[in-house]
């Protein structure tokens, strides 16, 4: 069946009966091509009958899905012919696992992280409205998702709509990990409600076999505010906000999908479709497991065991192992996650001191108020959370947290470059943004025990610190270089003259490289590991001014307000006899590829960053 697939739309031409061969053939499909690229299989697997079922109903391009986060639209680039294209899944200049509007004109929205379709649902719906278009706009949200507030600021905005607009919720009660909150109680209560929908199923079937009145008290039941549904569910949210719900539906039941999706799509209104799917769902692992298979690298089909040998520590592994230790010593810590215990370390912390443990859900712009509340309250919260994810809490980092000076620490994974998840998910502008925030001191470490030492270092701090490490194993070398941390102070890792390598964080180990291969070539070169990006030492970079003719400051973050900007201001203010060389990431966003193959790319590899240099040096 799947061969039959090379466009959108050639799916129409299969048969009904044809449609759960293919749903098996994309399955097999996927944990193939995935366990060879890694991927995001487990999200992919529940969505494989709703995917079809739209694809029947709507006509793509002119209809519009918009996929929440957009991780689980694998089935849909199956469908929209790019089956060709899985070998270069997630792979420098291939296939992207998100929906991307310069790859097809099927993908609708460009995607990437969470709560955001309905919103940009919501504009499509306008836009069409106001040039007389007659296109269908459906938005794909998962009830993770509906844990962050942009969700419910759309939805309230949605209800006061007069024309069609379809919220597709599917719901596999998890997001990353599994689901928390009021949201998650509450859906689990309309998954119970069979009685619901056999008793509408019932009502609608009598009323049918009225003579002449019969269609029009349906049509009428349907269209008031205070239905049948009002009656019989109690605290029907959505229906008390203005938009019409629909379901619970079987999510694996195309037909009955069909059904659901071209009532919906008679609808004048907003109107919610409530799917229940399976995470994982026809792969065994993955419906074990769904957290783990939620995101995976390269796996055993047989047996769902990872390949490849066993990693060293990653530097979450250590943020994760140090705070559970500190965290025995003093009852005032407590620790903040926003749906991703596993990711950023945290689950040990949970087990350990569950009452100190804090999943708010999708939510991030909370996650930092509700630690400034924590922090108001007299305990010591730390918030581990993602580089990419963190942008989305700007506003509250700026007013409730920086502004009264709170001591909140900041454990900000995933910083630089990611990979493979491309550009919605690279901490590239981390830096810049908490560097622009009055009260925030930013440092990150060159390796694994300065990690340690930094955390300890944050515990201890009063005021607003972030602590910002990368993904993927810590930097074990240099062990003995391990100075007390000391606020706003660098480390004098090797001092000679002329050239000045300063390097923040994670960089540290290339900047060893570009080090050895400068020293190859004949060149003295001081190497500083910087540690404080905000307060940066000033006095350091006066020093090296006397004897050094270049300092290269090399970071992974965008050059604009991070630290290469830092030490250029530092420089002209003071008026110093030194050249600064920004060897960082240039200003654009950064696709999907390996972390080598990106750094490459981008010139911040050590090969490059050399020929840069003594270009640089060459020239003064």
């Amino acid at each position: 069946m799947l061969e039959r697939i090379q466009k959108e739309n050639d799916i129409k031409k299969l048969n009904p009966e044809e449609l759960t061969e293919l749903a098996g053939e994309i399955r097999e499909f996927l944990i193939e091509k995935t366990s060879k690229s890694g991927g995001h299989l487990a999200s992919n697997l529940g969505v494989v009958e709703l995917t079809i079922a739209m694809h029947r109903i709507f006509e793509l391009p002119k209809d519009k899905i918009i996929w929440d986060v957009g991780h689980q639209s694998y089935t849909h680039k199956l469908l929209t012919g790019r089956k060709d294209q899985f070998d270069t899944l997630r792979k420098y200049g291939g296939m992207s696992g998100f929906p991307k509007r310069k790859e097809s004109d099927c993908d609708a929205f460009d995607t990437g992280h969470s709560s955001t379709s309905i919103s940009a649902g919501l504009g499509y719906v306008k836009a069409r409205d106001l040039k007389g278009g007659d296109y269908s706009v459906i938005s794909v949200i998962g009830d993770g998702s509906l844990t962050g507030g942009m969700a419910y600021e759309a939805l309230n905005n949605a209800a006061q709509l007069e024309t069609n607009f379809i919220i597709v919720l599917n719901d596999n009660h998890m997001s990353i990990s599994e689901n928390v909150g009021g949201m998650s109680r509450y859906l689990a209560g309309l998954r119970t409600a069979d009685f619901y929908t056999e008793l509408k199923k019932g009502v609608t079937r009598t009323l049918e076999r009225v003579p002449r009145v019969g269609e029009r008290m349906i049509t009428h039941i349907r269209k008031t505010k205070n239905s049948i549904k009002q009656l019989v569910v109690p605290g029907m949210l959505f229906e008390d906000m203005g938009i019409t719900y629909l379901g619970p539906v079987p999510g694996h039941d195309i037909g009955a999908l069909a059904k659901a999706l071209s009532e919906a799509r008679r609808i004048d209104g907003a109107v919610l479709l409530h799917v229940m799917t399976e995470k994982g769902k026809g792969y065994e692992p993955a419906e074990n497991a769904p957290d783990v298979f939620h995101g995976i690298g390269p796996f055993d089909v047989g047996t769902g065991k990872a390949l490849g040998e066993k990693k060293k520590d990653t530097c979450t592994d250590v943020f994760g192992k140090v705070l559970c230790d500190e965290a025995k010593k003093r009852k005032d810590i407590v620790a903040i996650t926003a749906a991703m215990a596993d990711g950023t370390g945290l689950s040990r912390f949970r087990k350990l001191y569950p009452e100190r443990f804090f999943d708010v859900g999708i939510a991030e712009g909370h996650g930092v108020t509700f630690a400034a509340g924590l922090a108001a309250g007299g305990m010591k919260p730390v918030f581990a959370v993602y580089s990419s994810f963190l942008q989305r809490g700007y506003d509250q980092m700026i007013h409730d947290v920086g502004l009264p000076n709170l001591p909140v620490v900041f454990a900000v994974d995933r910083a630089g470059l990611v990979g493979s998840d491309g550009e919605t998910h690279q901490g590239i502008f981390d830096l810049s943004y908490l560097s622009s925030i009055p009260n925030m001191t930013v440092m990150s470490p060159k390796h694994k025990w300065e990690l340690a030492d930094m955390l300890r270092f944050a515990l201890e701090f009063d005021g607003p610190v972030a602590l910002r490490y990368p993904r993927g194993s810590a930097f074990d070398g240099y062990q003995e270089y391990r100075e007390p941390v000391s606020l706003g102070k660098s480390e004098m890792i090797i001092e000679e003259k002329d050239i000045a390598l300063f390097c923040v964080g994670h960089m540290f180990e290339e900047a060893v490289k570009v080090r050895e291969k400068l020293k190859a070539e004949g060149l003295s070169c001081t190497l500083v590991n910087a540690r404080f990006v905000k307060p940066l030492d000033k006095e350091r970079i006066c020093s090296l001014s006397k004897n050094h003719r270049l300092i290269a400051v090399i970071e992974e973050n965008v050059a604009c307000g991070a630290c290469s900007q830092r030490v250029l201001e530092c420089v002209s203010a003071n008026n110093l006899p030194v050249k600064v060389l920004p060897c960082a990431l240039p200003d654009q966003y950064v696709e999907h590829g390996s972390v080598d193959v990106l750094r490459r790319e981008t010139g911040i590899d050590a090969k490059t960053l050399v020929s840069r240099i003594i270009k640089t040096y060459g020239e003064l």
